[in-house]
């Protein structure tokens, strides 16, 4: 089951697997009071929390992780993120007032995309994560079995006809495509059905 939460500029999304739950994005440092009360309105408690993943690391999709793994949440990075964790720091540091800390990701499970089936099983999530990286080189989508896409900063499905040479976002939207979803959430659009 997935929930989209809404309480800043970013769509966040509650996967509830029946074994342990995944956070998909956060949004912007300085926002974890406004998280708190959309996660209760939401029905969702934080320690209900056991992973976090971002679509990739620009501030606006990252911004909570680390004060989300001070209180116990795992950091989940797939592969072609490793080296992007901590490229929004320095966008963070010119705002002391944010409080942010930079990710200790030491800790972090680290997948490559192409076995992330079998970690998502173990938590009892049917799906996946694909390499989207037309956005940015860290860029990835979460595919769910029952036909959801997870797609981040995925440019929408609808304005591929506005680009008249974008291999890269046709190849992203292809490898989408291949997983039939129904549905695609965006981090800054409304979602498409299809």
């Amino acid at each position: 089951m997935v929930t989209k939460i809404r309480y800043g500029n970013t769509n966040t999304f509650f996967i509830r697997g029946s074994k342990k739950n995944l956070l998909v994005d956060t949004d912007y440092a300085g926002t974890l009071p406004l998280f708190y009360k959309a996660i209760k309105e939401n029905g969702i408690t934080a320690k209900e929390i056991d992973y976090v993943l971002a679509t990739h690391y620009h501030p606006d999709h990252m911004g909570l992780i680390s004060e989300l793994m001070a209180q116990g949440v795992n950091l989940l990075l797939a592969e072609p993120q490793v080296r992007f964790v901590h490229g929004s720091d320095a966008i963070f540091a010119k705002e002391p007032q944010l409080g942010y800390k930079p990710i200790d990701d030491t800790s972090a499970v680290i997948l490559s995309p192409d076995k992330s089936r079998a970690f998502f099983e173990s938590l009892g999530i049917k799906g996946e994560i694909i390499c989207t990286p037309s956005h940015s080189k860290d860029s990835i989508s979460v595919v769910l079995d029952g036909g959801i896409c997870l797609a981040g900063d995925l440019e929408p499905y609808e304005y591929l006809g506005a680009y008249e040479d974008n291999k890269a976002l046709n190849d992203d939207w292809n490898r989408v495509m291949s997983y039939s979803p129904g549905i695609v959430y965006y981090a800054h659009a409304n979602e498409k059905y299809f």
